[in-house]
C-alpha cells in the first residue's frame, strides 16, 4: 500500500496543492481554481498516484469550504494545520523564499510527520447554521461599534456637553439624537416639550433625559462652524444604530431559537452563566462534538484558558497565555465565569478563595474558567446537566 501526503495551501480564488511520498519527494505541484469541476479533477489525479492519502489544509471554512466537503464527502481522511502553525514550521525549512508551492509542501510534510494535528470531520446542519448566525452577530456588533464611535466623534465636535451626558448605547439617547442635535435647538424647545416629544415615542426616563438634555444646551451658547451639517449627520447616525440594534435583536431570536434546537443545549445551558449567545458561542467554535477533545486539558488548551509554561534552565514555574487559540472560545469561558461569579455561590467562594491567595481579578477569573471547563466537559461526556453542591453544614 501506498501512502501519500497532499497539501493544501488554501486561498479565496485558488489553491495549490503539493503531494509527497513517504520520503518527502514530491510527487505532483499544481495551483487550481476554487471551482467543483477543477477540485473533482486534482481529486482524481492524487488518488491515481497512491492508495492511502492523508490532506492536510491550512483553513477549516471560508474560501476552503468547497474543497473540504468533497474530501469529506469522498471519505478522505483530512487534517487541519492552523496557519500560524505552519508559518512557524516554515523557519525550519531551507531557504526564506515564501510561495504558496513552498507552503502547500510544508503542510504536507507537517502532516506526514505531526501526530497531534485536528481531523475536520463532516459538520453538523444546525451547527453549521448557528455558525453563519453567530459570525453574522459579530459583524454587526463590530458595525454598532465603529458607528457609535463615529457618532461621538460628529457630536463631540458641535455639542462635547451632550455628548458627555449621553450612553449612546442605550435607545433613548439615540432617539433623542434623532430630533435634536444642538445646543440652540434643545433650548428653544424646553424641558416639558421634549420630555412630552420622548414620551410619545415611547422613551424611558423621560424626564431625566430632558432635564440632562436641557442642562448640557444651557452650558454651550456657541454655534460652532460647520454645525448644520455636522447635525444631519449625527441625525443619520443615531438612526443607523437603531437600525443596526434591531437587526442584533433579530438575530439574537434566530440564534436563540437555534441553539435549543441542539441536543447539547439542555445540558450546556445549565452552567451557571451560559445562556443561549454564549452556548451558540461555544457550540459554533467547537462543533458540539466533544470527541475531538480526548481531555478537559485539551479543551483548555484550544480555548486559552490554561496556561503554558516556558521554562529554560534554571527558571521553572513561568506560565504565560498560549499564543494559538480560539478567542472566541476564550471569549465564552471568560464571560461567563463573570457572569457566573455574580449568579453561582459556589462560582463566587472559587473566586474569593483564589484572590484570598494573592490572584489579581483576571488571574482569578481565569482560573475561575479553566475549572469550568472541565464541569462542562464532564457534563457533555456523560450527559448530564449541571447541579449545584450543597454546602456543607456542620455535624449538629
Amino acid at each position: 500500500m501506498t501512502a501519500i501526503w497532499a497539501g493544501i495551501d488554501a486561498g479565496r480564488t485558488h489553491h495549490h496543492c503539493v503531494m509527497i511520498d513517504d520520503t518527502g519527494k514530491r510527487l505532483l505541484s499544481r495551483r487550481v481554481a476554487n471551482d467543483e469541476t477543477e477540485l473533482l479533477k486534482l481529486l482524481a489525479d492524487v488518488l491515481a498516484l497512491g492508495d492511502e492519502v492523508t490532506w492536510g489544509i491550512d483553513l477549516a471554512d471560508g474560501g476552503a469550504a468547497l474543497l473540504i466537503d468533497l474530501l469529506l464527502n469522498h471519505g478522505q481522511h483530512t487534517l487541519y494545520i492552523p496557519g500560524r502553525a505552519v508559518s512557524r514550521a516554515s523557519e525550519g525549512y531551507r531557504g526564506e523564499g515564501k510561495t504558496d508551492a513552498k507552503d502547500a509542501a510544508i503542510i504536507a510534510d507537517q502532516a506526514r510527520i505531526r501526530r497531534d494535528l485536528q481531523p475536520l470531520r463532516p459538520g453538523d446542519e444546525l451547527v453549521a447554521e448557528i455558525k453563519v448566525h453567530t459570525g453574522h452577530r459579530r459583524d454587526l456588533a463590530d458595525d454598532r461599534t465603529r458607528v457609535i464611535n463615529r457618532l461621538h466623534n460628529h457630536l463631540t465636535s458641535i455639542f462635547p456637553a451632550l455628548d458627555r451626558a449621553l450612553d449612546l448605547t442605550n435607545t433613548g439617547p439615540l432617539i433623542l439624537l434623532t430630533g435634536y442635535q444642538t445646543p440652540a435647538a434643545t433650548r428653544r424647545t424646553g424641558a416639558q416639550r421634549l420630555e412630552t416629544w420622548l414620551r410619545n415615542r415611547k422613551v424611558r426616563g423621560a424626564a431625566q433625559l430632558a432635564e440632562k438634555a436641557l442642562a448640557a444646551a444651557e452650558s454651550q451658547h456657541t454655534s460652532v462652524t460647520g454645525e448644520k451639517p455636522t447635525a444631519q449627520l449625527v441625525h443619520t447616525l443615531a438612526k443607523e444604530v437603531m437600525r443596526l440594534n434591531e437587526q442584533i435583536a433579530e438575530t439574537d431570536k434566530l440564534i436563540e431559537a437555534r441553539f435549543r434546537e441542539h441536543k447539547h443545549a439542555e445540558v450546556i445551558a445549565s452552567m451557571p452563566g451560559i445562556g443561549p449567545l454564549l452556548g451558540a458561542e461555544f457550540l459554533a467554535a467547537t462543533g458540539g462534538d466533544m470527541t475531538a477533545f480526548d481531555s478537559p486539558d485539551r479543551l483548555a488548551g484550544f480555548s486559552g484558558v490554561a496556561p503554558a509554561p516556558r521554562d529554560s534552565g534554571k527558571i521553572s514555574g513561568n506560565l504565560h497565555r498560549p499564543r494559538s487559540y480560539s478567542r472566541r472560545l476564550q471569549r465564552v469561558f471568560y464571560t461567563s465565569a463573570l457572569i457566573s461569579i455574580r449568579c453561582c455561590d459556589e462560582s463566587r467562594r472559587f473566586y474569593d478563595r483564589k484572590r484570598a491567595e494573592g490572584k489579581r481579578h483576571t488571574q482569578a477569573v481565569l482560573a475561575l474558567a479553566r475549572r469550568r471547563v472541565n464541569v462542562l466537559w464532564a457534563l457533555l461526556r456523560d450527559g448530564r446537566c449541571y447541579e449545584p453542591i450543597p454546602p456543607v453544614t456542620n455535624a449538629a
